[in-house]
């Protein structure tokens, strides 16, 4: 539906054929003869552009635009200069079928046509300076807009596979990780097991022993368990400003980010949720935004309460006034809060900033937000 309400907007052009059917003082046959002929066009233009990009050969595209061609031509020398118009729609047909750089040669190619039709045609030069420019930029703004879609579409892939890599590169380490926690810690579990299954009969001591040690084994496998899901689970500040960076740089976004932000003693908790408040800001920028630039900021300040690390996003976008927040503005807020920080977000006269604030370091008033 948006592809053919943008493409209606050029059968504006086909007022003059229409008015010169209707009021040209044509013979019942002509007219007969040019409504044909101007349907066929249309439902020939319409085809050629909706199965543009559907895998057609370039061969068959060409050929199409030759059937335009000949019939503009064809209609504008038996009708009129008022028909000098649908050179304007091959054109345009021309910019959003073919590929680009042999759009480049067909367009001029039509533009020159048109020229000499119009010179041939009687007072079709009256009408050259009206059509000749709309003939070359509306078939290469088409060309530059089949170019953005072609772009736009190879850009949305990339990001999926970007993220699918991703998403399997992290499942492959989580794999690895509880493998090489658990796979030792059971088979020792195992080997124990069957050990003390052997003693019980006549040895309950050693036995007993050896149960003790599959308890102390299966603890501390327990442990390493939660300890890895922890770090699978937790984010950290480095890797999320490398993430922030490709995810800006691929929206387009002019991305200004610390190189080598100074982490030195700051918390896992602290780190955690600014790492969380940076990605949600990323997320939302790219998204919602609509913005060019977005600068990135962390500072370490000293307030009454001990040092803070603070965290600024901000962008030149229009993503809101940030007056009611969202699930994800919430959420944040309730986890630096957790951490002993705040949260503050709202629009600027550049756009939209968000400015997350945590304990510096871990003697910081957990209780307490700066």
């Amino acid at each position: 539906m948006i592809k053919l309400l943008w493409t209606s907007i050029w059968l504006a052009y086909l007022s003059a054929p229409v008015g010169d059917l209707l009021h040209g003082g044509h013979s019942t046959g002509v007219q007969v003869l040019g409504w044909l002929g101007v349907v066929a066009f249309v439902a020939w233009y319409f085809a050629l552009i909706f199965r543009a990009g559907r895998g057609r050969a370039t061969a068959v595209v060409l050929g199409s635009l030759a059937v335009l061609t000949a019939q503009s031509t064809i209609l504008a020398l038996s009708l009129g200069r008022e028909w000098l118009v649908l050179f304007v729609y091959v054109s345009v047909a021309s910019g959003a079928a073919l590929p680009t750089r042999l759009a480049r040669l067909v367009i001029p190619a039509v533009a020159a046509l048109l020229t000499l039709i119009a010179l041939a045609v009687p007072g079709g030069t009256a009408f050259l300076a009206g059509l000749l420019l709309p003939a070359l930029l509306g078939g290469f703004s088409m060309s530059g807009v089949r170019e953005l879609i072609r772009t736009t579409v190879e850009l949305r892939e990339a990001r999926a596979t970007v993220a699918q890599l991703a998403a399997n590169e992290e499942r492959l380490r989580l794999a690895r990780d509880l493998h090489d926690l658990l796979g030792h810690s059971l088979s020792l579990i195992t080997l124990k097991s069957e050990l003390a299954g052997r003693m019980l009969p006549a040895h309950p001591d050693k036995a007993a022993r050896q149960v003790a040690d599959i308890e102390q084994v299966s603890r501390q496998a327990l442990v390493d368990v939660r300890e890895a899901v922890t770090g699978y689970r937790r984010p950290r500040l480095p890797a999320e400003l490398a993430g922030a960076r490709v995810a800006l740089t691929a929206a387009g976004v002019t991305a200004n980010l610390p190189a080598d932000p100074d982490l030195a003693g700051l918390p896992e908790e602290s780190e955690s949720a600014l790492a969380w408040a940076l990605r949600e800001a990323v997320t939302n920028v790219v998204r919602h935004s609509g913005a060019r630039r977005c600068t990135v900021d962390l500072v370490r300040r000293q307030t009454l309460d001990g040092p803070v690390l603070e965290l600024s996003v901000e962008d030149d976008g229009t993503g809101g006034s940030g007056t009611v927040p969202g699930n994800g503005l919430t959420g944040l807020t309730e986890r630096l809060a957790k951490a002993g920080g705040s949260l503050e977000a709202g629009g600027t006269r550049q756009g939209f900033r968000l400015l997350a604030r945590a304990p510096g370091d871990s003697t910081a008033d957990v209780g307490s937000a700066p």
